[in-house]
């Protein structure tokens, strides 16, 4: 039994390690120690809910510990998910070690063909399946609405009415493509200019940023316009 239970760490390990090759190749923040030690952390606890209570009859349920593992293994992933203005990185990264604890709650369970399909399948999202998906990303690019958001503000308050204006727009469906500004025709006042990407034509998204910013006794005018709507375009060819 000792040498059965070692040969699942060593799968745990093994399978953890191909993981996490792909991801420190890759430069992200969990690379190979990370995956390595989830998959090998959740092999242990697999093995300690099978076999460390199996003395004590009536106590033990070998699947009490592997279920914490699922929600467990959330806090850490929650660790490599940052916000940088309208986007979030890390999610890839985060339901890597995700599934990388599956992989090793598997080998430590002893169903190695699919602990190692799971790793194959995994390794083939986080590789092959990224040509498809820039793929997509460009075909969804090419249907964007393009919007032009101006905000005239006083000369001295222009930092402040900046980080308004993000905030004010940070939305899933949105991307921020430009921020800047430039003197006023009025004396001591400056224009500042976003211009934001929108997945979908939503007038209301604009609306409700125009009012809220309205209501800001630093800024003296607000305005946005429609720069390029492609899906009309689509629609006019169609």
């Amino acid at each position: 039994m000792e040498f059965d239970l070692l040969l699942r760490l060593v799968a745990a390990a093994a399978l953890g390690g191909v993981i996490g090759i792909e991801r420190q190749w890759r430069a992200r923040m969990a690379g190979l120690r990370t995956n390595l030690l989830v998959a090998v952390g959740s092999a242990l606890f697999v093995v300690l809910s099978a076999y460390g209570f199996a003395g004590d009859p009536g106590t033990a349920d070998p699947t009490r510990v592997a279920a914490q593992i699922v929600s467990g293994i959330g806090f850490l992933g929650a660790g490599v998910i940052l916000r940088e203005g309208f986007n979030i990185r890390g999610l890839n990264t985060a339901a890597t070690l995700w599934c990388a604890a599956a992989v090793g709650s598997l080998a430590g369970a002893g169903m190695y063909l699919m602990a190692a399909a799971g790793t194959l399948l995994i390794v083939a999202a986080n590789t092959a399946m990224r040509p498809i998906g820039r793929f997509l990303d460009r075909r969804r690019a090419a249907r964007r609405t393009r919007y032009r958001f101006e905000v005239t503000c006083w000369e001295d308050d222009q930092a402040h009415v900046r980080k308004l204006i993000v905030s004010a727009l940070t939305r899933p469906e949105l991307r921020l493509r430009s921020l800047y500004s430039h003197e006023s025709g009025q004396r001591r006042q400056v224009e500042v200019h976003a211009i934001v990407d929108s997945l979908r034509r939503d007038e209301n998204l604009f609306e409700s940023a125009t009012s809220r910013l309205s209501l800001e006794p630093s800024i003296t005018s607000v305005s946005w316009t429609v720069e390029r709507d492609d899906e009309d375009d689509d629609d006019e060819d169609n």
